[in-house]
């Protein structure tokens, strides 16, 4: 069996990723809401915003989520990892809902990174199986709630049946206003980096740009996130507090939420608690607190 990617390279953020349950589009298969019937909210009518949640004032523009803990969620039911990245799918599903209600604009969830090649080949098969499943079973419901859909990471070294899946949800997508699902697969952020730089000295080097032109802007516009607003938050499942390279040039002035749960048993409840938390913080930017009279007005 030929393996899914050329000469297996790598993919995956941490040893407890999400897998992706994708399929082409099915008129008739459900929505991203399991069961069938618990399709995704509609967009608002054009000219509209929809209202955001009373409660969660101050909501971010942007939400990252590491989403860790598949694996071990298994492994504490004595069950195979495949049913955790199963049971993982179900939390992204529902974290994609919320993320509508929530009125947010991006949400970038780190499904597969450039280090998770290093697992063992079953489950990265199981893995691109779950992906496949996912777009097809899932890409129509997320079109008509309007999502749009970007793939970030490197796509060279992927099987064509698997670049032809992610090129179609975009596609698919592309003229949507609703939210932006940004996916991170086989991504890192290291590797984001070098690629840019990489582009950037081909550029110098054949006079297309000068010295004093390269700043912290030309790079971010060489990234694979070029457009994408920085993200303002980043949640992380499991306990674990780190990054795993994961979107590390975009996350300097994130907040950070570190939950003790496992992905699976993440929902709306834990993510409002997350965006909770972030509107109670008070984002500086490297400057210092402003009066308290000057941040009331009085």
């Amino acid at each position: 069996m030929p393996s899914v990617v050329k000469d297996k390279m790598q993919i995956g953020h941490s040893a407890e990723t999400i897998d992706h349950d994708m399929r082409t589009p099915s008129s008739n298969a459900p929505g991203l809401g399991e069961p069938a019937g618990q399709a995704l909210p509609r967009p608002a009518p054009a000219g509209r915003v929809p209202a955001k949640n009373p409660d969660l004032a101050g909501s971010p523009l942007h939400v990252g989520i590491i989403m860790d803990g598949n694996g071990r969620w298994a492994a504490a039911r004595g069950l195979p990892r495949i049913e955790g990245h199963r049971r993982g799918l179900e939390a992204l599903r529902g974290t994609v809902r919320a993320a509508i209600e929530f009125n947010l604009a991006y949400l970038t969830v780190y499904s597969f990174s450039a280090e998770n090649w290093s697992r063992p080949l079953e489950e990265v098969r199981d893995l691109m199986g779950l992906l496949k499943r996912f777009i097809r079973k899932d890409l129509i419901d997320l079109h008509k709630s309007g999502v749009r859909v970007k793939v970030i990471g490197h796509r060279a070294n992927l099987q064509p049946d698997i670049r032809a899946l992610l090129e179609e949800a975009e596609t698919v997508t592309a003229a949507n206003e609703g939210l932006n699902l940004v996916v991170a697969f086989n991504y890192g952020g290291r590797q984001e980096i070098a690629g840019a730089v990489r582009e950037i000295a081909r550029k110098f080097a054949q006079g297309e740009i000068t010295e004093t032109e390269i700043t912290e802007t030309l790079l971010s516009r060489h990234l694979d996130t070029a457009a994408i607003p920085d993200p303002d938050l980043i949640i992380r499942t499991s306990g674990e507090q780190r990054l795993s390279n994961f979107l590390l040039w975009q996350a300097a002035y994130s907040e950070f939420v570190f939950l003790p749960i496992l992905w699976p048993d993440f929902d709306q409840a834990a993510f409002a608690s997350a965006l909770a938390e972030f509107a109670a913080r008070e984002r500086r930017f490297g400057g210092v607190s402003a009066p308290a009279a000057a941040r009331t007005g009085s």
